[in-house]
């Protein structure tokens, strides 16, 4: 049996004083690609938010990779985050540096200290999302589907259980986003486990995986033909 990477009971999902999401209850196993789906402001980035402890769960039960979400302390949350690779719309990458610099800087931040094995991971991961030759480009020189590769790559340099993708082709064309996307998948066949929310549907049809939608502050399962 696959082991549960992710398990929620009864959740509801708040920002600040107000409801987002009610009665989320799902289970996650190692190796499933899961969209969440649904229109802005339906709760896709919040219940994202709450998988990464940037919103605290204060109601129900929830584990993500062994972590307790109910009793979570701020002192644990770069912890939980080491086990996840998190993926943004929006890349986030620093701008003053290169590439192999960016990911240097989440492997220090994250206790490594060996600079030989550091150069090793970082050509490793870069060689996963196509982009070994680019690590002395800064961010500002490469495409946006190239700066959403080198995102993909940062969210692996841990090993992550579990990749949470926020809209990662939300700023993409639609060609670039079908090229991200194959990366994410070869990723997921080598066996992790991936949470996307997305609200281009075309690349649902095109790879399609277990659907969730957020809708009048519920989550449940849709099937593709329904959509």
């Amino acid at each position: 049996m696959p082991e549960t990477v992710l398990k929620l009971q009864d959740v509801a999902v708040f920002q600040n004083e107000n409801l987002i999401l009610n009665n989320v209850t799902l289970e996650v196993k190692k190796g499933e690609f899961v969209y969440i789906i649904g229109k802005t402001g339906s709760g896709k980035s919040s219940f994202m938010k709450t998988l990464y402890g940037d919103i605290p769960l204060r109601e129900g039960q929830g584990t993500v990779v062994d972590f307790n979400l109910k009793s979570l302390e701020e002192k644990d949350i770069p912890y939980l985050r080491r086990k996840l690779g998190i993926v943004f719309q929006d890349f986030k990458l620093l701008s003053d540096r290169n590439v192999n610099n960016n990911l240097k800087f989440v492997l220090k931040a994250t206790g490594w200290t060996d600079t030989s094995k550091m150069d090793m991971k970082i050509e490793e991961v870069l060689d996963k999302v196509g982009m070994k030759t680019k690590g002395f480009k800064f961010p500002h020189e490469l495409s946006g589907g190239e700066q959403q590769r080198i995102a993909i790559a940062r969210a692996l340099l841990n090993d992550p259980e579990l990749i949470l993708a926020d809209e990662p082709t939300g700023n993409l064309d639609p060609q670039t986003s079908v090229e991200v996307m194959r990366v994410l998948q070869e990723i997921n066949e080598s066996g992790r486990t991936i949470i996307m929310a997305t609200h281009d549907y075309a690349l649902i049809l095109k790879y399609p995986h277990k659907t969730l939608k957020c809708d009048d502050s519920k989550v449940f399962e849709v099937i593709q033909k329904a959509m």
